[in-house]
């Protein structure tokens, strides 16, 4: 506490429901500890230029149901150098910095990374809706996504029972499938295509819609997670090699918006209040992370280190559920 007193915080990348309950609870548990909190505009983009200004309890009222960021995000290809984290580094000092807190996903944690390397303390919250961060089992983000998914599906299913088709449907996941997955189960998908696994269209696809019309279906939902690539390609194939009426729908950036749920509001909130308490005890250069019911820490480097995978159980679940 003797060694920091001014903190700085940023959202970076992609953009997540639940980030502006972080927000808030960095501020408000930041005041209450004693810190002064400055908010940085765009991301590592606004720290490089300097758009830094003090949050006070009246700047994070009333922000927590909105989706998106209050402070903005950005992607800066120019703090990716050496000289944008010197210079990073070096406007921090401007401001009178002692930390920062950095809200993201990966990327964002490795450019805080390189600032911790060069001398600036700084804590990570994991805000995602990829759920993709390898030291954490959830991501700011990731519920209200799922139910965002979920609720578009539904609507798609309504159109395609009433034309008898198949519907295939693209979600995010560039390198990932844990939406896909979650809304297959969730959705009574019939193939789920995830980008961790080799798929063969004729056994992962064809053969699950064929044997559930030879049951007496009429509709049918495929999930493709963005990774896979070619969703196109492969809706087109499933309407000729089946001659089943079959439709696209890629929901796109649909699935970043929208009112967090009450599971990313909490979960925001409570790493939020988490990093401030560990900047308060000088613990430095971390992660927060939920691991079971327990919000932990762990140091950036190994968390960087750290590999998930994806759940074989919940594949071979929805496999058989969709039967």
């Amino acid at each position: 506490m003797e060694n920091i007193k001014r903190i700085g915080v940023l959202t970076s990348g992609g953009d997540a429901p639940g980030m502006n309950a972080a927000i808030r609870a960095v501020v408000r548990a930041g005041i209450y500890h004693g810190f002064h909190v400055y908010g940085i505009r765009k991301g590592f983009e606004g720290l490089l230029e300097g758009d830094i200004h003090e949050l006070n309890l009246r700047s994070v009222s009333d922000i927590m149901s909105r989706g998106g960021t209050f402070l903005q995000t950005s992607r800066s290809k120019a703090f990716n150098t050496p000289e944008g984290v010197e210079r990073g580094y070096r406007m921090a000092k401007v401001f009178k910095l002692d930390a920062l807190i950095v809200i993201g996903g990966d990327g964002s944690f490795r450019g805080a990374r390189d600032l911790a390397r060069v001398g600036l303390p700084m804590i990570g919250i994991p805000a995602t809706i990829d759920n993709d961060i390898h030291c954490t089992d959830y991501t700011i983000g990731f519920d209200t996504a799922l139910n965002t998914v979920k609720d578009s599906i539904d609507k798609i299913k309504d159109t395609a029972f009433s034309h008898e088709r198949c519907s295939v449907v693209e979600v995010m996941g560039r390198d990932a499938g844990y939406i896909a997955l979650y809304c297959a189960i969730a959705d009574g998908a019939e193939a789920c295509i995830l980008p961790e696994k080799e798929f063969n269209i004729d056994e992962d696809i064809i053969k699950p819609i064929l044997g559930c019309r030879n049951r007496g279906k009429h509709h049918y939902i495929v999930i493709i997670a963005e990774g896979v690539g070619g969703t196109l390609e492969i809706a087109e194939q499933i309407r000729q090699i089946t001659g089943i009426s079959t439709t696209t729908t890629i929901l796109g950036h649909l699935q970043r918006g929208g009112s967090p749920t009450v599971r990313d509001r909490v979960a925001a909130s409570l790493m939020g209040v988490k990093a401030v308490e560990l900047l308060k005890n000088y613990e430095i250069n971390k992660i927060v992370a939920l691991k079971g019911n327990e919000y932990v820490a762990y140091d950036i480097e190994e968390a960087l280190k750290m590999r998930k995978h994806i759940d074989e159980n919940m594949i071979a679940t929805s496999k058989m559920l969709s039967l």
